[in-house]
């Protein structure tokens, strides 16, 4: 398993906008279902700092992961641009891979 993190800084008034976008049950999430290998998205939030979030995208390997990316790229850049407004920052941590 490989897991994708990603951080962002949601734009005061948007925070439910932006959990519905990017939670289990979202956007992201519906495109990602596309794919066999995708197993779920987790959303958390900082109670530290209003407006942070993480998510944490789990697929199966990171070529599946890459491969989507591709197969996907307008839909994921559409997607994106879509939600850009949401955020006022976002950065991606990177790819973890689960260790035994």
């Amino acid at each position: 398993m490989i897991y994708i993190l990603w951080e962002f800084t949601v734009e005061p008034g948007h925070c439910d906008e932006f959990e519905t976008a990017y939670g289990t049950e979202g956007v992201w999430a519906r495109l990602f279902r596309r794919d066999s290998a995708y197993r779920e998205t987790i959303l958390v939030k900082d109670n530290a700092q209003s407006g942070r979030y993480l998510t944490i995208d789990v697929w199966e390997d990171k070529d599946s992961y890459l491969g989507f990316k591709d197969r996907f790229a307008g839909d994921y850049a559409s997607i994106d641009e879509e939600c850009e407004s949401l955020t006022s920052s976002e950065r991606h941590i990177g790819i973890f891979e689960r260790l035994p």
